[in-house]
């Protein structure tokens, strides 16, 4: 094959691949995002219901008297002593069944409209064992107003290193 010839071919193999791709990007991003997608099942809860720490340590600031939060701890015992949140209380790891019949019992005499906040640290939230079980059986006894506080890193990265108020012991 001979220079114009040559030139047409690659031009018509150019088109029609710009052709293709431009057609099939849409069906492409779609499998894309399904692929990456895969594995990850949705959290339980709404974007309405998640906190972020400088938005709860305000909140905690700011609350003052019957609609003041009731803070739940849902990690390991040791990690509580050694600091968490003023005001919260440990009723056991979530994420073993003796410590989600210790909160259901705990939690049992809750109004259902009690301002609730779960919370754990243990971990990257994402890889959290305690907080899912915890905000599912809140969920399923009929708790209407808990939200999630989401610490990405770790209790001590996400709260404690940004000063904000702390406690410890039981």
């Amino acid at each position: 094959m001979s220079g114009p010839s040559k030139f047409r071919l690659q031009a018509v193999v150019i088109a029609f691949a710009l052709c293709v791709t431009t057609l099939l990007t849409p069906e492409l991003r779609s499998l894309q995002s399904g692929a990456s997608n895969a594995g990850k099942a949705a959290e339980p809860w709404s974007s309405q219901q998640v906190l972020h720490a400088l938005d709860f340590s305000r909140e905690l600031s700011a609350s003052k008297g019957s609609d003041s939060p009731t803070i739940i701890y849902v990690g390991f015992r040791t990690l509580f002593e050694g600091g968490h949140i003023p005001g919260a209380s440990f009723y056991g790891t979530a994420s073993k069944e003796d410590g989600l019949a210790e909160l259901r019992k705990s939690v049992a005499m809750l109004s259902r409209t009690a301002n609730v906040v779960v919370y754990c640290g243990c971990c990257p939230f994402e890889k959290c064992p305690n907080i899912r079980p915890a905000y599912k059986m809140l969920h399923e006894m009929g708790f209407t107003r808990v939200r999630v506080l989401v610490l990405p890193t770790s209790f001590a990265a996400d709260w404690v290193e940004k000063g904000y108020p702390m406690q410890r012991g039981l």
